[in-house]
Order: structure tokens, then sequence, then C-alpha cells
């Protein structure tokens, strides 16, 4: 397989802070900052790194710079070099064949508090769903098992909760999907065509840019602020100048920052693509996890073109991979005409017990509501205090609190924590073209004596990366 080329311009952008923070001598700073893109994931293994002399001419440094950072990274196992191909990412040998616990993918054994992916534990209850589904089983038994469309009770189940929040839906507008990035990824096979532009909220969730990457699309990113919410202006001239194929948004709960986007902003957004054809994508994943004030009504209140996305998953258990997909009949046939090259179909078991659930949702989140606070509050407050150069919202909602560190040290910070048994994902992680080194997405979901830990390690790994006045930090491998 020939390796991904990396092109040095792309590279570049990747490594623009590269140098901040750090008192290590260049060509080991450069080093660092291309071992922490691979960890993250945002350089895949297996690309080509660009060659020597131009990324010494994009990044403004010497030659001899750029070859001595290679030579680290080889030494360490992170480069190897191909005839043919020159130098391509690998990971070091110890770390093949096992889960790395910088990515976000994987399983993390031993002491470790793995706060990669923000989630709940199971819902109280979910034993009980599962006893009554089992009575189901029989009837079920007596179809082929292989169900594109999803079962009629879900998906009425589904609906009823769309309609009690004032968006009236019917089954046949509703298709039920392995997970709720199972339906962004077959949304984006079969509205995105090669080339189109996909317009995309900066940051964002990492596995739906990755998905619209994958089919084809140029993304167009339109920042959101964790206090300010969306940039209405870039917003609206990446509208009229890309016209882009699809708009994935985040409306209620933004995930990573939390915000939840205004009216205005929603009418700016729903008129603009109406005027250019866009298709808008909603995806409520996190949207009813709110724990202050009143959830707004499904985008698609305003608009019978928005396609909604929803999930079983966050509201009761990770483990149930049940997701849905609201949209027009004519949509969803296509959806429908398209899936089998992917899947070929959600488990029938899983949607049985999401059947029994789905009914208790409203109940469910409201005993969520105070658990979430508690999480929340606590975290919170306890960074405020111990760590009072950060700025630290306090969302509305959701999973996590997106953390301004005041530099970009991110993925630095990440590292050392890791050293400490605590794995959570850098703030790059959330750019859909990297960035974001001034920011830590951080879960209240803990239990609270892995809340006392977090904000423990944390503390002592700002100390470690040059916060609270302990002076510049030193190369990363001291923490790798």
């Amino acid at each position: 397989m020939t390796p991904v080329l990396l092109s040095a311009r792309a590279a570049a952008a990747l490594l623009q802070d590269w140098r901040v923070g750090s008192n290590a001598v260049a060509y080991e700073a450069l080093a660092d900052a291309v071992r922490v893109l691979v960890i993250d994931g945002r350089v895949p293994l297996g690309a080509r790194m660009p060659a020597e002399r131009g990324l010494a001419e994009a990044l403004g440094v010497s030659r001899t710079t750029v070859a001595n950072a290679y030579a680290r990274l080889r030494s360490s196992g992170y480069l190897a070099s191909l005839r043919g191909s020159g130098s391509v990412v690998r990971l070091p040998r110890d770390l093949v064949g096992r889960p790395d616990p910088e990515r976000l993918g994987g399983v993390v054994s031993g002491d470790v508090l793995d706060l990669r992916k923000a989630a709940l534990h199971a819902a109280p209850g979910i034993s009980e769903a599962v006893d009554r589904a089992v009575r189901h089983v029989p009837a079920a038994l007596a179809g082929i098992g292989y169900d594109t469309v999803g079962d009629p009770g879900l998906r009425a189940a589904v609906a009823a909760r769309y309609t009690a929040r004032g968006l009236p839906t019917t089954p046949d507008q509703v298709v039920v999907t392995i997970g709720a990035q199972h339906a962004i990824a077959l949304l984006a096979r079969v509205l995105v065509r090669r080339g189109d532009a996909v317009l995309v909220e900066s940051p964002t969730y990492p596995h739906a840019h990755e998905a619209f990457r994958e089919a084809g699309g140029r993304l167009v990113g339109v920042p959101v602020d964790a206090r300010t919410g969306w940039d209405v202006g870039v917003l609206e001239a990446a509208l009229r100048r890309s016209a882009p194929s699809v708009a994935y948004v985040m409306p209620e709960l933004h995930n990573p920052t939390g915000a939840t986007m205004s009216d205005a902003v929603r009418s700016t957004l729903l008129d603009l693509a109406s005027s250019v054809g866009t298709t808008v994508i909603a995806d409520e994943t996190m949207g009813e996890l709110r724990i202050d004030g009143q959830a707004s009504p499904p985008l698609a209140t305003h608009s019978s073109s928005v396609v909604m996305i929803g999930s079983a998953d966050k509201v009761f258990w990770g483990g149930l991979r049940i997701g849905w997909i609201r949209a027009e009949p004519e949509l969803l046939q296509r959806l429908l005409l398209a899936r089998p090259t992917g899947d070929l179909g959600t488990p029938v078991l899983d949607q049985l017990v999401a059947r029994e659930l789905v009914p208790l949702t409203a109940t469910v989140l409201e005993a969520r509501r105070a658990t979430l606070r508690a999480g929340r509050d606590a975290v919170v407050d306890a960074l405020r205090a111990r760590l009072p150069e950060w700025d630290v919202p306090s969302p509305a909602g959701g999973l996590t609190t997106w953390v301004g560190l005041g530099r970009p040290v991110s993925s630095a910070l990440v590292l050392a924590a890791r050293s400490e048994g605590v794995v959570l994902a850098s703030g790059g992680v959330f750019g859909p073209d990297g960035g974001f080194e001034r920011f830590l997405r951080v879960p209240f979901t803990m239990a609270p004596a892995d809340r006392v830990r977090l904000v423990d390690v944390l503390e002592r790994a700002w100390a470690r990366t040059g916060g609270a006045g302990s002076g510049t930090r030193g190369s990363l491998a001291a923490v790798v």
C-alpha cells in the first residue's frame, strides 16, 4: 500500500505552535511535537512525512533542524525509512499490539483513569428492561434478523419522543442505526460527493469530521466558543461562499464546548442553508443532557428539511449501540439503499432493549440531572480553585467542560497526566485541522474519588508543563 503523503504545508499547519512553552533545543522540540501528533492520531500511522527541505522551508527553520528531529523520531520508533517512500510514521515496538492510552480508541487496563470518552455509567433499570425485552425474542426469531430499517416498536417510541418535545414525527420518518456514529457515517456516504464542501463546527466531535473526510468532503470550519457560541459572521460567509452540500452541527450542548445555539444563529443557519441548497444535519447526541435551564425545541421544528441524529447511548448506556436518523421518507429511502454496503442491519436484541427504555427517557434524564450537576459543580469548582490561571466554564449540560489553558500546551499536559495514570484527549483531537492546543476537554462524569484524583493529577501536570509559575518546560521525552 502506498503511504499517504502529508504535505509540508499541512504539516506546518499542525505544527504551528511547536516551539511555544518549550526550552528544549529546536530539533528536540520539533520531534516532541510530531510525536504528540502521532499519539493523538492527528498524523495517521503509515503517513509519509514531508521531505526535510520542504518542511524546513514551511516551518522557517534549517534543514539540519528537521533532519535531526527526524533522526530522533527514528531512534525512538516513531518514524521508519522505507526505500522509495521516505520517512513513514510508525509506533514504537513497545506500543505495537497493545492499545495506546493517548489515542481515542482502544481500552486501557490497570490503575488507569481513562477519560478519553465522556460517558455515564449504565442507568438504573437496564437489567429490568433486558428482562422485559427477552419476552419479545420468540416473536423476533420468526424473522431473519437482518433489519436495516428498525424495529417498528422502537421507531414508534423514538417518534413519540420527538413529538413530545414539540416536533411531530411518525415512525416512517425514523431509521434505527448502530449508534450515532454509524448514522453520521451513513449520511456522509449518501450526501457527500468527493470534493464537496462540508460545513463543520470547530472544534467538533472528532469521529464526525473523520467520517466526512472519509466520504471525500472538503471541510469548512466555523468557530464555536464555550462562552460566546457560534461566530455568526464566519457561519454566514462560509455558507454563502462555499455552498456546502452538508452542514453538520450540534446546536444543543455542543461537544466539546457545551455551547447552545441561539435562536438568531439557528435562524441564520436555516435561512442560508435553504438558499444555497445545504442539507443541515443536527446531532443531538448530547442535546438532552441538560442540567440548567430549558432545552430548545429540536432544530427540525423550524425546517422540515433538517436531518436529526439521536442516540440511546449517552442517556442510558454506551454499551447499548442504538442510534437513529429522523428525516423525510425520501432521504431515508436513499439511506436504506446505500446501507447494505456498510452493514446489514441493527442488532435485533439491542433494539428490543431500547424499545423498553426509550419511553422512559424523561424519567431517566430527571435522575441523571442530579448526578451531572454534582459532578459538574465539583470538577468546575475544584479546577477554578486549584488552577486559577485556567478559564473553566460551567456548562449548562452535557458531560464535559472545555477548559481554556491560556497557553498552547494541551498535548504536553495530556502526556504529563498520562504518566500518572490519567488519560485524556488533548484539545487538538477536536480540531478538524488540528489546533486547539490552548484547550482541554475535561469530563465530569466520574465517581467522586476519581474527581479528586483527576484534579490532583492535572495540578501536578500543569506545574510540570510550565504552569503555576514553575518556569518553562523541557523536552516532552521526560513525560512520555
